[in-house]
């Protein structure tokens, strides 16, 4: 079937390349063996598809055709830099395995490069804002202005955080691969970790006027979909896909008419997304199924966010079953914000007069220092014990803290209302 004209083809250009764009970049990488030419080789085929499609019409597999494009360019760049044959036996394939078929004959060796794409973008030697531009960028399809845009940071920081972070991979020499072994472990945990930074910047922003950034929480989403759909029988990718899509479910209540947040108590849980709950379940159980032993951290916090899921009401949700799995992800893995989390728990569950204790000894840990959601949940302790001339105090130095402007004003009413 010969290749039909439409009435705006550089949109559906744009469109089928951010889709498709992390496959063709990995599929590249597979060839030149560096991230960075890889996306130049990509863009490359892009460029060429904005030239010839409005001419030509666009193709029956458009995908297909960006994909055919950009390894035909990659191998043709193999054979003018080095001997052909040299090349060949150093990364020992033969020609047939690396000339681009007209169209991607295996999907599951694509998916294969792009595990490595995933694995490669959030290498432990990058930085973790270096990590998160590059994996954005290569896998989230964005570009460089709509990340900046996202973390609120110069276009230019981020530009030099991308090329800075493809140089490193090449000068360390970063394999093209999925890890093995006892490297695998650490490695997903970084992997996991960039795309629940993704996640957490666009489900509470951590500056700037607006509480929520939604297309942060669907890049996170899918690519946390991705993941899943790649490593099936990793029990802490399946939590981490859970928990963001409980998370996400909530999304259309936690703001108001104005945007302004709307705590959890008070939220109108007829407004949360039934589907992301029920795919949330649906992963949750997978990472039950899969796992050989205790369950990691993302899987325990998707149980927690599972008591909220499943509660109704406010009244109905298990507060002694969310402060039991705080314990148990304190254990797995201790930090000062589970055990501030925990806290808020144990006040639901057992009282504020025992969760004021533990908050108490979390005022001395340094990293907690300039963290404001710490005098604010102790704001929050002191009110409802009816101290509330020091929870206005606690609640207008949380305010004082807060970079975003939304919980800045949200901290500085309810420091009034303790007035």
């Amino acid at each position: 079937m010969e290749p039909q004209p439409t009435a705006d083809p550089h949109g559906t250009v744009e469109t089928v390349f951010r889709i498709e764009s992390p496959r063709i970049i990995a599929a590249v990488t597979r060839v030149v063996r560096d991230v960075g030419i890889a996306e130049e080789l990509a863009q490359d085929a892009l460029v060429a598809a904005l030239e010839q499609w409005p001419r030509d019409g666009v193709p029956d597999n458009p995908g297909a055709w960006l994909m055919t494009t950009a390894r035909h360019r990659a191998v043709d760049l193999v054979r003018r830099r080095e001997n052909y044959a040299r090349k060949l036996q150093e990364i020992g394939r033969d020609l047939s395995s690396v000339a681009p078929p007209e169209e991607p004959a295996d999907p599951d060796d694509i998916d294969d490069d792009l595990l490595r794409l995933v694995f490669t973008a959030c290498h432990p030697v990058l930085s973790a804002e270096a990590r998160i531009a590059l994996t954005l960028r290569l896998l989230g399809g964005l570009t460089t202005a709509e990340i900046a845009r996202a973390f609120l940071v110069p276009e230019s920081t981020v530009a030099q955080r991308i090329v800075r972070a493809k140089r490193t991979l090449a000068a360390k020499n970063v394999p093209f691969e999925v890890p093995y072994g006892p490297d695998r472990e650490a490695r997903l945990g970084s992997v996991l970790d960039v795309i629940y930074l993704i996640f957490n910047e666009g489900y509470a922003a951590t500056a700037g006027d607006d509480l929520l950034r939604p297309g942060l929480c669907e890049d996170a989403l899918r690519l946390a979909r991705v993941l899943s759909a790649l490593m099936p029988k990793e029990p802490e990718v399946h939590g981490l896909t859970a928990l963001v899509e409980f998370q996400a479910s909530r999304t259309a209540a936690r703001t108001g008419p104005n945007g302004e947040p709307v705590l959890l108590k008070d939220q109108n849980r007829s407004r949360w997304d039934r589907l992301l709950i029920a795919r949330g379940i649906t992963s949750l159980t997978r990472a039950d199924a899969t796992a050989t032993g205790a369950p990691g951290p993302y899987a325990l916090q998707a149980a927690i966010a599972a008591c909220h899921a499943h509660a109704y009401t406010y009244e109905e949700t298990d507060w002694p079953r969310i402060a039991t799995l705080y314990g148990l992800l304190a254990a797995r893995a201790p930090s000062p914000v589970v055990e501030l989390n925990r806290a808020v728990a144990v006040s639901m569950s057992e009282g504020p007069a025992q969760a004021l204790a533990i908050v108490d000894a979390l005022s001395a840990v340094p990293a907690l220092r300039d963290y404001h959601l710490l005098p604010s949940v102790r704001g929050d302790l002191l009110a409802r014990l009816g101290r509330t001339t020091e929870a206005r105090a606690e609640f207008e130095r949380a305010a004082a803290l807060a970079r975003n402007e939304r919980e800045r004003e949200l901290l500085e009413a309810r420091a009034r209302e303790c007035g």
